[in-house]
């Protein structure tokens, strides 16, 4: 009786004594990477901010893990928020970086900005009387954004011999994620993205293929499509397919699998 009394705690000791374990490796190793987050702030040639050393830490640790896996930090939630929903307030105007200075790509059909007056090719120096130089294009994009109804002035050098102070008050921008056209017969559809009216465009362009042509196919270009919506994506698939399954996910919970089908 006193031997199966024993073996009988020990059964029931072990799985408390490995979770103890586990429990110390995490403090451990805990201690260990706040050693060398203390020994890189305090030690290292040049001063980093801590907040870029703890999200470094994140994203590597989450990069170990797969390539789909990764860390936002809040200026990029919010763009991914502001992808994903497909309209933010602005001034539409495609824009990239050039010499230090925001360079416009082309501004977008009737919208503020080309009510406005802005052109292709013109460099905006200021925003708000502020410099652009040393922004970041983030950083400049982020201040032309705002709150829909609100004024900015931009400062455009144009021509390399013209300066012209531009107002401009912000309005809601729609994120065209589809493109459409009718080429003999085939309907070309490209998606840039997974935002939330994507399903919606792609209805709207077949519906006016239809009208015009007899439509013998379609092709749906996905080519650098970065992702987006789930729902998005389950949805546009569900326009072309009549049925089977469309995707599954699986986590370490099986209650958390989910299935789409057409």
């Amino acid at each position: 009786m006193f031997r199966v009394i024993i073996i009988l705690l020990s059964i029931l000791v072990f799985p408390v004594s490995t979770k103890s374990q586990e429990d110390k490796n995490v403090y451990k190793y805990l201690n260990l990477f706040g050693e060398a987050f203390e020994k890189i702030k305090n030690n290292y040639v040049e001063e980093v901010p801590v907040k870029k050393l703890i999200e470094s830490a994140i994203e590597g640790m989450l990069g170990s893990l797969d390539p789909h896996s990764t860390f936002l930090n809040d200026e990029e939630l919010n763009e991914l928020k502001v992808q994903t929903k497909g309209e933010f307030g602005g001034l539409g105007i495609e824009v990239t970086l050039e010499n230090g200075f925001v360079k416009v790509i082309s501004p977008i059909d009737d919208t503020p900005a080309s009510k406005a007056g802005i052109k292709s090719g013109d460099l905006i120096t200021h925003l708000d009387d502020e410099p652009v130089l040393g922004m970041t294009l983030s950083e400049a994009v982020s201040i032309m954004r705002g709150k829909v109804g609100s004024k900015i002035k931009l400062t455009v050098n144009r021509n390399d011999n013209e300066t012209l102070q531009i107002d401009i008050t912000r309005a809601v921008i729609q994120l065209k994620a589809v493109k459409a056209r009718l080429e003999n017969n085939i309907g070309y559809i490209r998606v840039s993205s997974f935002n939330q009216k994507v399903d919606t465009q792609i209805v709207e362009a077949i519906k006016k293929f239809k009208k015009n042509e007899t439509v013998l196919g379609y092709i749906l270009d996905l080519r650098n499509n970065p992702g987006g919506l789930l729902d998005q994506a389950v949805s546009v698939t569900d326009i072309f397919l009549e049925k089977g399954e469309i995707v599954s996910t699986r986590g370490r919970n099986k209650k958390e699998g989910s299935r789409y089908n057409a």
